[in-house]
Protein backbone atom coordinates (compact mmCIF):
# COMPACT_ATOMS: atom_id res chain seq x y z
CA UNK A 1 0.00 0.00 0.00
CA UNK A 2 1.15 3.50 -0.78
CA UNK A 3 -0.72 5.68 1.69
CA UNK A 4 -1.15 9.32 0.79
CA UNK A 5 -1.90 10.16 4.41
CA UNK A 6 -4.36 12.76 5.54
CA UNK A 7 -4.28 15.28 2.76
CA UNK A 8 -5.17 18.24 4.94
CA UNK A 9 -4.76 19.03 8.61
CA UNK A 10 -8.43 19.64 9.33
CA UNK A 11 -11.71 18.36 8.01
CA UNK A 12 -13.75 20.91 6.05
CA UNK A 13 -17.16 20.55 4.42
CA UNK A 14 -17.20 18.99 0.97
CA UNK A 15 -17.63 21.74 -1.66
CA UNK A 16 -21.45 22.14 -1.92
CA UNK A 17 -21.37 22.30 -5.72
CA UNK A 18 -19.82 18.82 -5.86
CA UNK A 19 -22.39 17.47 -3.40
CA UNK A 20 -25.26 18.80 -5.50
CA UNK A 21 -23.79 17.40 -8.72
CA UNK A 22 -23.49 14.00 -7.08
CA UNK A 23 -27.07 14.23 -5.82
CA UNK A 24 -28.30 15.05 -9.33
CA UNK A 25 -26.31 12.15 -10.81
CA UNK A 26 -27.81 9.69 -8.34
CA UNK A 27 -31.33 10.94 -9.01
CA UNK A 28 -30.76 10.45 -12.74
CA UNK A 29 -29.02 7.07 -12.54
CA UNK A 30 -31.03 5.56 -9.68
CA UNK A 31 -34.47 7.15 -10.07
CA UNK A 32 -36.11 4.47 -7.93
CA UNK A 33 -34.06 5.74 -5.01
CA UNK A 34 -33.47 2.31 -3.49
CA UNK A 35 -30.50 1.28 -1.40
CA UNK A 36 -27.31 0.88 -3.45
CA UNK A 37 -23.89 -0.71 -3.15
CA UNK A 38 -20.59 1.14 -3.59
CA UNK A 39 -17.44 -0.54 -4.89
CA UNK A 40 -14.60 1.14 -3.00
CA UNK A 41 -10.94 0.25 -3.58
CA UNK A 42 -9.37 2.70 -1.15
CA UNK A 43 -8.04 4.94 -3.91
CA UNK A 44 -8.81 8.66 -3.91
CA UNK A 45 -11.59 8.41 -6.50
CA UNK A 46 -13.65 5.72 -4.80
CA UNK A 47 -13.02 7.21 -1.35
CA UNK A 48 -14.37 10.51 -2.69
CA UNK A 49 -17.45 8.68 -3.98
CA UNK A 50 -17.94 7.15 -0.54
CA UNK A 51 -17.76 10.59 1.10
CA UNK A 52 -20.19 12.08 -1.41
CA UNK A 53 -22.64 9.22 -0.89
CA UNK A 54 -22.42 9.66 2.87
CA UNK A 55 -23.25 13.34 2.41
CA UNK A 56 -26.18 12.73 0.04
CA UNK A 57 -27.73 9.36 1.00
CA UNK A 58 -26.51 8.49 4.52
CA UNK A 59 -27.77 5.09 5.64
CA UNK A 60 -28.92 4.23 2.12
CA UNK A 61 -25.85 2.39 0.86
CA UNK A 62 -23.41 -0.39 1.67
CA UNK A 63 -19.79 -0.79 0.64
CA UNK A 64 -17.79 -3.67 -0.79
CA UNK A 65 -14.04 -3.67 -1.28
CA UNK A 66 -12.37 -6.36 -3.38
CA UNK A 67 -9.12 -8.14 -2.53
CA UNK A 68 -7.81 -9.68 -5.75
CA UNK A 69 -5.01 -11.44 -3.88
CA UNK A 70 -2.44 -10.06 -6.33
CA UNK A 71 -0.41 -7.90 -3.93
CA UNK A 72 0.42 -8.32 -0.24
CA UNK A 73 -0.57 -4.69 0.36
CA UNK A 74 -4.18 -5.42 -0.66
CA UNK A 75 -5.18 -6.48 2.86
CA UNK A 76 -4.03 -3.14 4.27
CA UNK A 77 -5.92 -1.30 1.53
CA UNK A 78 -9.11 -3.18 2.39
CA UNK A 79 -8.51 -2.40 6.06
CA UNK A 80 -8.36 1.32 5.26
CA UNK A 81 -11.79 1.12 3.59
CA UNK A 82 -13.19 -0.76 6.58
CA UNK A 83 -11.89 1.89 8.99
CA UNK A 84 -13.42 4.71 6.91
CA UNK A 85 -16.78 2.91 6.78
CA UNK A 86 -16.80 1.91 10.45
CA UNK A 87 -16.15 5.52 11.49
CA UNK A 88 -19.31 6.52 9.62
CA UNK A 89 -21.49 3.55 10.51
CA UNK A 90 -21.50 2.22 6.94
CA UNK A 91 -21.83 -1.56 6.39
CA UNK A 92 -18.70 -2.82 4.62
CA UNK A 93 -17.65 -6.24 3.37
CA UNK A 94 -14.35 -7.50 1.96
CA UNK A 95 -14.80 -9.69 -1.13
CA UNK A 96 -11.91 -11.98 -2.05
CA UNK A 97 -11.35 -13.33 -5.55
CA UNK A 98 -8.78 -15.46 -7.33
CA UNK A 99 -7.49 -14.19 -10.66
CA UNK A 100 -6.30 -16.76 -13.17
CA UNK A 101 -3.35 -16.52 -15.52
CA UNK A 102 -3.42 -14.61 -18.79
CA UNK A 103 -4.51 -11.02 -19.36
CA UNK A 104 -4.26 -9.93 -15.74
CA UNK A 105 -6.22 -6.69 -16.00
CA UNK A 106 -9.07 -8.24 -17.98
CA UNK A 107 -9.31 -11.28 -15.72
CA UNK A 108 -9.19 -9.16 -12.56
CA UNK A 109 -11.93 -6.92 -13.93
CA UNK A 110 -14.13 -9.90 -14.83
CA UNK A 111 -13.61 -11.52 -11.43
CA UNK A 112 -14.28 -8.23 -9.65
CA UNK A 113 -17.60 -7.60 -11.38
CA UNK A 114 -18.70 -11.20 -10.88
CA UNK A 115 -18.07 -11.09 -7.13
CA UNK A 116 -19.65 -7.63 -6.85
CA UNK A 117 -22.73 -8.87 -8.68
CA UNK A 118 -23.02 -11.84 -6.34
CA UNK A 119 -22.60 -9.58 -3.31
CA UNK A 120 -25.30 -7.22 -4.58
CA UNK A 121 -27.77 -10.05 -5.09
CA UNK A 122 -27.01 -11.50 -1.67
CA UNK A 123 -27.47 -8.10 -0.02
CA UNK A 124 -30.56 -7.39 -2.18
CA UNK A 125 -28.99 -4.36 -3.77
CA UNK A 126 -30.25 -3.68 -7.28
CA UNK A 127 -27.59 -1.07 -8.06
CA UNK A 128 -23.80 -0.94 -7.71
CA UNK A 129 -21.82 2.29 -8.15
CA UNK A 130 -18.19 2.51 -9.26
CA UNK A 131 -15.97 5.60 -9.27
CA UNK A 132 -15.02 5.95 -12.94
CA UNK A 133 -14.61 9.65 -13.65
CA UNK A 134 -14.20 12.12 -16.52
CA UNK A 135 -10.43 11.67 -16.79
CA UNK A 136 -10.95 7.90 -17.11
CA UNK A 137 -13.42 8.64 -19.89
CA UNK A 138 -10.91 10.87 -21.70
CA UNK A 139 -8.22 8.18 -21.53
CA UNK A 140 -10.67 5.56 -22.79
CA UNK A 141 -11.89 7.76 -25.64
CA UNK A 142 -8.38 8.67 -26.84
CA UNK A 143 -7.09 5.09 -26.60
CA UNK A 144 -10.02 3.90 -28.70
CA UNK A 145 -9.62 6.72 -31.21
CA UNK A 146 -6.02 5.60 -31.57
CA UNK A 147 -7.27 2.11 -32.53
CA UNK A 148 -9.72 3.36 -35.15
CA UNK A 149 -12.84 2.01 -33.45
CA UNK A 150 -16.40 2.84 -34.50
CA UNK A 151 -19.30 4.58 -32.80
CA UNK A 152 -19.89 1.84 -30.23
CA UNK A 153 -16.28 1.93 -29.06
CA UNK A 154 -16.26 5.72 -28.96
CA UNK A 155 -19.27 5.65 -26.63
CA UNK A 156 -16.64 5.05 -23.97
CA UNK A 157 -17.59 4.21 -20.41
CA UNK A 158 -21.36 4.11 -20.05
CA UNK A 159 -23.05 5.84 -17.11
CA UNK A 160 -25.54 3.03 -16.59
CA UNK A 161 -25.35 -0.60 -17.75
CA UNK A 162 -26.76 -3.97 -16.76
CA UNK A 163 -24.13 -5.91 -14.84
CA UNK A 164 -25.55 -9.41 -15.34
CA UNK A 165 -27.40 -11.15 -18.16
CA UNK A 166 -30.47 -11.64 -15.96
CA UNK A 167 -30.71 -7.88 -15.46
CA UNK A 168 -30.90 -8.18 -11.68
CA UNK A 169 -28.07 -5.74 -10.97
CA UNK A 170 -27.43 -2.37 -12.61
CA UNK A 171 -23.98 -0.75 -12.64
CA UNK A 172 -23.90 3.04 -12.39
CA UNK A 173 -21.04 5.57 -12.50
CA UNK A 174 -22.28 8.63 -10.59
CA UNK A 175 -18.94 10.49 -10.71
CA UNK A 176 -18.35 10.06 -14.45
CA UNK A 177 -18.90 13.80 -14.86
CA UNK A 178 -16.34 14.63 -12.12
CA UNK A 179 -12.68 15.26 -12.88
CA UNK A 180 -9.86 13.56 -11.01
CA UNK A 181 -8.97 16.96 -9.54
CA UNK A 182 -12.51 17.48 -8.22
CA UNK A 183 -12.57 14.07 -6.54
CA UNK A 184 -9.23 14.80 -4.94
CA UNK A 185 -10.75 18.02 -3.57
CA UNK A 186 -13.41 15.89 -1.86
CA UNK A 187 -10.93 13.66 -0.01
CA UNK A 188 -8.80 16.70 0.75
CA UNK A 189 -11.72 18.54 2.33
CA UNK A 190 -12.42 15.54 4.59
CA UNK A 191 -8.77 14.88 5.45
CA UNK A 192 -9.49 11.33 4.30
CA UNK A 193 -6.61 8.88 3.94
CA UNK A 194 -6.42 6.87 0.73
CA UNK A 195 -4.06 4.54 -1.11
CA UNK A 196 -2.38 4.68 -4.50
CA UNK A 197 -2.31 1.48 -6.54
CA UNK A 198 1.29 1.07 -7.81
CA UNK A 199 -0.04 -0.22 -11.14
CA UNK A 200 -1.27 3.34 -11.80
CA UNK A 201 2.38 4.29 -12.38
CA UNK A 202 3.33 1.21 -14.43
CA UNK A 203 4.02 2.36 -18.00
CA UNK A 204 3.62 -1.22 -19.25
CA UNK A 205 -0.11 -0.46 -19.26
CA UNK A 206 -1.56 1.50 -22.19
CA UNK A 207 -3.84 3.54 -19.93
CA UNK A 208 -0.91 4.67 -17.79
CA UNK A 209 1.05 5.73 -20.87
CA UNK A 210 -1.95 7.71 -22.10
CA UNK A 211 -2.37 9.34 -18.68
CA UNK A 212 1.29 10.32 -18.60
CA UNK A 213 1.05 11.76 -22.13
CA UNK A 214 -1.91 13.91 -21.08
CA UNK A 215 -0.22 15.35 -17.99
CA UNK A 216 0.21 19.09 -18.34
CA UNK A 217 -2.12 19.37 -21.34
CA UNK A 218 -3.99 22.36 -19.97
CA UNK A 219 -6.20 23.01 -23.00
CA UNK A 220 -7.91 19.64 -22.71
CA UNK A 221 -11.19 19.78 -20.77
CA UNK A 222 -12.09 16.32 -19.39
CA UNK A 223 -15.73 17.12 -18.71
CA UNK A 224 -16.27 18.34 -22.28
CA UNK A 225 -14.65 15.25 -23.79
CA UNK A 226 -16.75 13.12 -21.44
CA UNK A 227 -19.82 14.98 -22.74
CA UNK A 228 -18.78 14.08 -26.29
CA UNK A 229 -18.63 10.42 -25.26
CA UNK A 230 -22.19 10.73 -23.91
CA UNK A 231 -23.36 12.19 -27.23
CA UNK A 232 -21.70 9.31 -29.08
CA UNK A 233 -23.39 6.86 -26.71
CA UNK A 234 -26.76 8.42 -27.60
CA UNK A 235 -25.95 8.08 -31.30
CA UNK A 236 -24.93 4.46 -30.74
CA UNK A 237 -28.21 3.77 -28.94
CA UNK A 238 -30.10 5.27 -31.89
CA UNK A 239 -28.22 3.02 -34.33
CA UNK A 240 -29.00 -0.07 -32.26
CA UNK A 241 -32.66 0.97 -32.07
CA UNK A 242 -32.82 1.32 -35.85
CA UNK A 243 -30.96 -1.95 -36.41
CA UNK A 244 -33.37 -3.81 -34.10
CA UNK A 245 -36.26 -2.64 -36.27
CA UNK A 246 -34.35 -3.63 -39.42
CA UNK A 247 -33.65 -7.06 -37.91
CA UNK A 248 -37.30 -7.64 -37.02
CA UNK A 249 -38.46 -6.73 -40.54
CA UNK A 250 -35.67 -8.23 -42.64
CA UNK A 251 -34.56 -11.52 -41.10
CA UNK A 252 -36.17 -14.94 -41.01
CA UNK A 253 -35.21 -18.47 -40.02
CA UNK A 254 -35.62 -21.18 -42.62
CA UNK A 255 -34.60 -24.86 -42.34
CA UNK A 256 -31.98 -24.17 -39.68
CA UNK A 257 -30.55 -21.27 -41.65
CA UNK A 258 -30.91 -17.55 -41.12
CA UNK A 259 -31.75 -15.34 -44.07
CA UNK A 260 -31.21 -11.60 -43.91
CA UNK A 261 -32.08 -8.88 -46.38
CA UNK A 262 -29.42 -6.24 -45.60
CA UNK A 263 -30.80 -2.73 -45.77
CA UNK A 264 -29.90 0.76 -44.67
CA UNK A 265 -26.56 2.53 -44.20
CA UNK A 266 -23.39 0.55 -43.56
CA UNK A 267 -23.63 1.12 -39.79
CA UNK A 268 -27.02 -0.64 -39.78
CA UNK A 269 -25.79 -3.49 -42.01
CA UNK A 270 -22.81 -3.96 -39.72
CA UNK A 271 -25.12 -4.42 -36.75
CA UNK A 272 -27.37 -6.79 -38.70
CA UNK A 273 -24.33 -8.92 -39.52
CA UNK A 274 -23.13 -8.87 -35.92
CA UNK A 275 -26.59 -9.89 -34.71
CA UNK A 276 -26.66 -12.75 -37.21
CA UNK A 277 -23.31 -14.11 -36.05
CA UNK A 278 -24.38 -13.79 -32.44
CA UNK A 279 -27.46 -15.93 -33.19
CA UNK A 280 -25.08 -18.82 -33.92
CA UNK A 281 -22.74 -18.19 -30.99
CA UNK A 282 -20.25 -15.91 -32.73
CA UNK A 283 -18.87 -12.83 -30.99
CA UNK A 284 -16.41 -11.22 -33.44
CA UNK A 285 -14.25 -8.14 -33.04
CA UNK A 286 -15.34 -4.99 -34.87
CA UNK A 287 -12.47 -5.01 -37.36
CA UNK A 288 -13.10 -8.64 -38.34
CA UNK A 289 -16.81 -7.90 -38.73
CA UNK A 290 -16.05 -4.94 -41.02
CA UNK A 291 -13.81 -7.10 -43.23
CA UNK A 292 -16.52 -9.77 -43.52
CA UNK A 293 -19.06 -7.10 -44.45
CA UNK A 294 -16.67 -5.88 -47.18
CA UNK A 295 -16.56 -9.42 -48.63
CA UNK A 296 -20.34 -9.77 -48.56
CA UNK A 297 -20.80 -6.43 -50.32
CA UNK A 298 -18.47 -7.68 -53.08
CA UNK A 299 -20.77 -10.69 -53.47
CA UNK A 300 -18.34 -13.06 -51.76
CA UNK A 301 -18.98 -15.28 -48.77
CA UNK A 302 -16.90 -15.70 -45.68
CA UNK A 303 -16.66 -17.32 -42.30
CA UNK A 304 -16.01 -15.77 -38.92
CA UNK A 305 -16.22 -16.93 -35.31
CA UNK A 306 -17.48 -20.37 -36.35
CA UNK A 307 -20.24 -18.97 -38.56
CA UNK A 308 -20.48 -19.17 -42.37
CA UNK A 309 -22.16 -16.35 -44.31
CA UNK A 310 -22.88 -16.60 -48.05
CA UNK A 311 -24.66 -14.37 -50.55
CA UNK A 312 -27.84 -15.59 -52.27
CA UNK A 313 -29.18 -12.89 -54.56
CA UNK A 314 -30.05 -9.93 -52.36
CA UNK A 315 -29.91 -11.96 -49.15
CA UNK A 316 -27.25 -13.17 -46.76
CA UNK A 317 -27.53 -16.79 -45.70
CA UNK A 318 -26.09 -17.51 -42.27
CA UNK A 319 -25.37 -20.96 -40.81
CA UNK A 320 -22.90 -22.63 -38.47
CA UNK A 321 -19.58 -23.30 -40.15
CA UNK A 322 -19.42 -27.01 -41.12
CA UNK A 323 -16.83 -29.12 -39.32
CA UNK A 324 -13.49 -29.45 -41.05
CA UNK A 325 -12.82 -32.74 -42.77
CA UNK A 326 -9.93 -34.74 -41.37
CA UNK A 327 -7.91 -37.56 -42.82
Amino acid sequence: MTPAGAVSTASDPIPPELVERFRAALERLNPEGGKIGLAVSGGPDSMAMLLLAHAVIPGQFEVATVDHGLRPEAKDECALVIVACTARGIPCEVLRVEVGEGNLLAKARKARYEVLGGWAERRRLGVIATAHHADDQVETLLMRLNRGVGVTGLSGIRERVTLDEAGKVTLIRPVLDFTRRELFAVVQSAAQRFVEDPSNADADFERVRMRQALEGVEWLEPRMLAASARHLAEADDALWWASDIAWHNNSRKEDGLLRIHPIGPRAIRMRLLGHALFEFGGDPEGGDLARLLDRLERGEGGNLAGVLVTVDGEEWVVRPEPPRKTG
